[in-house]
């Protein structure tokens, strides 16, 4: 889940949660609740043609005014006048009905209420009612309240105060496992500047289970050591986003492929934001997958790196994010929906945290997920959204060994209901799989980009794994240690769950 762009459309997606297909009265005040201070403020919409006569018609507004200098009338200005990106109205009509937007919408249900309408969260009201605000030259954050039907719309400060403690909750028990440490060794050897002992290519590769061909990055080592890595990146990302990554395992002399998934990647989100492409949808869930077992594929059959000498029946295989989830279900990791039905409408789930809004929105692809992949027998698994897709037993079948990784401070994939809970319950770590943290990293701060001046803070990690899980002679061991870094705490908690 990677790159965002305008706080506008999250905005949007916040205070439209509701209201049935035929019209309604339009919208005729707007109340934020603080309870924590004993205190609602409530703004008055009906007949306010600017922000002057809004602040005007509302009491509390225009006390908040006196109090504040004038400075008020300004900031007001800025957050009901500023005009909406064009193209919001398109992205919403071609995302409207779309799992993905729909589980955003029904999630911000939990936050605002609507009153005087049915829930809607298909997004058809959303759409509808900028329609109606772009028609009357209103197009910005003033006229689409007015346009939005309903009696009264609430915003609950002290439900986003829960959320908030339940996000932070989520990240406790792991922030105490780095604390308690230790800290993994340091091997100044592994931390040296990179030569660049290896060839970049751009490659494409066509592939049965897509329209379009599959653009990858290839990093070529000058001294190979016959094994092939693939990594896969996360939504709405790019596989630039982690070429450092690639370049250690280069330096040492894997052969990398870095596939460029088109269903949701970087070009796919600024499709979908201008309106011509729908959100990734559930069958993105089977497709990546098919795009990383497409590559092997064709390595395998020497349409891809033809004369290479790579072995193809064990691949490691690395990912981020949903690229992360992906490496999971090439390892054996079972899909199921037990889990999916009974927690993606309890929007008060302690463990509920933001990457829930993707689980649950892959749903109807649940059937077709399960896409094991023998030949792969090392995963390196960074922050996955995993917690309501598999089925824990399935852990016990796994083609490949795992090393699971997550910052300490992920706040879309928190550490104890996404890693640590998974580990403990399955009892991974005593059929081989380890639990690494990392100290303060957040869900984006662990990629790495091409070029960079030091190796990748993940690089000696994922090597020392791979190197030991692909039997790599005469090479770094993940268990001998010496994949810790000087500045950044990493630790194995595996023995504490």
């Amino acid at each position: 889940m990677n790159r965002f762009r305008s706080g506008l459309t999250a905005l949007l997606g916040g205070l439209v949660i509701a209201a049935t297909a035929s019209p309604a009265q339009a919208l005729e005040r707007f109340v934020l609740r603080m309870p924590f201070l004993q205190t609602n403020i409530t703004i008055n919409f009906s007949g306010a043609q600017s922000v002057e006569e809004l602040i005007r018609s509302s009491p509390d507004l225009a006390e908040l005014e006196s109090v504040s200098d004038g400075h008020l009338l300004g900031f007001l200005r800025t957050v009901f006048l500023t005009p909406l990106p064009l193209q919001t109205e398109k992205f919403l009509r071609g995302a409207s009905g779309q799992p993905l937007l729909e589980q955003a919408l029904a999630a911000a249900t939990y936050f605002v209420d609507l009153q005087g309408v049915e829930i809607d969260t298909s997004g058809k009201t959303l759409t509808d009612t900028l329609s109606r605000a772009a028609r009357k030259g209103e197009p910005n954050i003033l006229g689409f309240l007015r346009e939005l039907p309903g009696d009264e719309a609430s915003l609950d400060f002290s439900r986003v105060s829960d959320a908030a403690n339940r996000l932070k909750g989520n990240l406790e028990q792991g922030v105490a496992l780095v604390k308690a440490g230790p800290s993994a060794s340091v091997d100044p050897a592994l931390r040296k500047p990179l030569s660049g002992r290896w060839e970049r290519a751009l490659l494409q590769l066509s592939v049965p289970h897509r329209p379009e061909s599959l653009r990858l990055i290839s990093l070529l080592p000058s001294a190979p050591n016959g094994r092939l890595v693939v990594i896969s990146h996360g939504l709405w990302d790019e596989p630039e986003s982690f070429e450092g990554w690639g370049e250690v395992l280069a330096e040492h002399g894997y052969t990398v492929l870095l596939p460029d998934h088109p269903g949701s990647n970087y070009r796919q989100q600024e499709l979908m934001l201008a309106g011509d492409r729908p959100p990734p949808g559930p069958e993105e869930l089977r497709l990546r997958p098919l795009d990383v077992s497409a590559v092997i594929d064709a390595v395998a059959d020497a349409k891809l790196l033809a004369g290479r000498s790579l072995n193809t029946d064990s691949v490691g295989i690395v990912g981020h994010s949903w690229g992360a989830t992906t490496t999971l279900q090439l390892a054996g990791a079972v899909p199921t929906d037990r889990k999916l039905n009974s927690r993606c409408s309890d929007l008060k789930n302690p463990e509920r945290n933001i990457s829930w809004v993707l689980q649950c929105s892959w749903l109807s692809g649940i059937q077709t997920a399960g896409l094991a992949d023998p030949r792969v027998k090392a995963v390196v698994a960074v922050s996955p959204p995993l917690r309501l897709l598999f089925e824990p037993s399935s852990s016990n079948k796994l083609n490949a060994k795992v090393l699971l990784v997550s910052g300490s401070r992920d706040w879309v994939v928190p550490s104890a209901p996404e890693a640590i809970r998974p580990m403990s319950e399955t009892g991974a770590a005593e059929k081989g799989h380890r639990l690494v943290l990392v100290d303060g990293a957040d869900h984006f701060s662990l990629r790495s980009f091409r070029g960079e001046a030091q190796p990748a803070l993940m690089g000696p990690l994922m090597l020392g794994w791979l190197n030991e899980q692909l039997e790599v002679p005469a090479s770094p061991r993940f268990s001998q240690g010496g994949w810790g870094d000087q500045q950044i705490q990493m630790v194995d908690v595996s023995e504490r769950l």
